[in-house]
C-alpha cells in the first residue's frame, strides 16, 4: 500500500501488518499523487514540479523527470509501464519515456489547470490490443480532451461541461469515457467519435467516476456526500 499526503514524503505501508516499510523523502514540497508501475516500482509527483520514479529497497530515485513549470497534479503509467503521463497547473500534459529517459510529448491545448488524466485500456498489453492507445485529460477549463498517444495530437475535445472537470474514466473496452464535473453532471462519451451518448445530473459537484467490470454501470461520488450508480442499460 502507498500513501502520499500533504507532506514531502511518500510512505510505503505493509497492507497486512499496517507497518511502514519505507519512506521516500525526495520531494522538496508536498507530494500530490503516486502510481505503481510494478510491485516494487512507483512514481510520485509534487508541488515542487518534479516527478520521481522510485524502487523499493533503494535509497534514491531511479529516475527524476523535470519539465513542468508549476505543480504536478497527477501521474499515470500506461498499460505497458513504459510511458508515464503527467498533468500540471501549467496547463500542459507531458508523456515521459522510461526507455528514452525524456519527455516524448509535450501536449498543450487546455486553457486552465489539468486536474487528472487516465489511459485507455487499449493497445499492447491490454485486453483490447487492436484498439489504439488513448489518453484522457480533465481540466478546470471545463473540457475533456482525448489524445492519440502515438501521434501526440488531440483527437477530440469534449465541451459539454460548464464547470471544472475532476474525474474521467474509460469503460473496460475503451469504447466509452465517463466524465464528472462540478456542474453536477456525469457525461458518457463515445471515444471514437467524441459524441455525447448519455448525460446524468446529480445533486452535487462530481468528484469521481468509475466503471464496473462489465461496462454497463458507472458510479459517481458528489460534493454533497451522495454516491450514485448509473445503469447504462436503461
Amino acid at each position: 500500500m502507498k500513501m502520499s499526503s500533504f507532506t514531502q514524503t511518500t510512505i510505503i505501508w505493509d497492507a497486512h501488518t499496517g507497518e511502514a516499510k519505507q519512506q521516500f523523502p525526495f520531494h522538496s514540497a508536498p507530494a500530490l499523487d503516486v502510481d505503481w508501475q510494478s510491485n516494487n516500482t512507483f512514481a510520485s509527483c509534487s508541488t515542487d514540479m518534479c516527478i520521481h520514479v522510485c524502487k523499493l529497497g533503494q535509497d534514491r530515485p531511479v529516475k527524476t523527470f523535470q519539465g513542468h513549470t508549476n505543480e504536478v497534479n497527477a501521474i499515470k503509467w500506461d498499460p505497458t509501464g513504459s510511458l508515464l503521463a503527467s498533468c500540471s497547473d501549467d496547463m500542459t500534459l507531458k508523456i515521459w519515456s522510461m526507455k528514452q529517459d525524456t519527455c516524448v510529448h509535450d501536449l498543450q491545448a487546455h486553457s486552465k489547470e489539468i486536474y487528472t488524466i487516465k489511459w485507455s485500456p487499449t493497445g499492447p498489453g491490454t485486453n483490447n490490443p487492436s484498439a489504439n492507445l488513448m489518453l484522457a485529460s480533465a481540466s478546470f477549463d471545463s473540457t475533456v480532451r482525448l489524445w492519440d498517444v502515438e501521434r501526440g495530437v488531440c483527437i477530440h475535445t469534449l465541451t459539454r461541461h460548464q464547470e471544472p472537470v475532476y474525474s474521467v474514466a474509460f469503460s473496460p473496452d475503451g469504447r466509452h469515457l465517463a466524465s464528472g464535473s462540478f456542474d453536477k453532471c456525469v457525461h458518457i462519451w463515445n471515444t471514437q467519435t467524441g459524441a455525447l451518448v448519455h448525460s446524468y445530473r446529480g445533486t452535487g459537484g462530481i468528484f469521481e467516476v468509475c466503471w464496473n467490470a462489465t461496462g454497463d454501470k458507472v458510479g459517481a461520488s458528489a460534493s454533497d456526500g451522495s454516491v450514485c450508480v448509473l445503469d447504462l442499460r436503461k
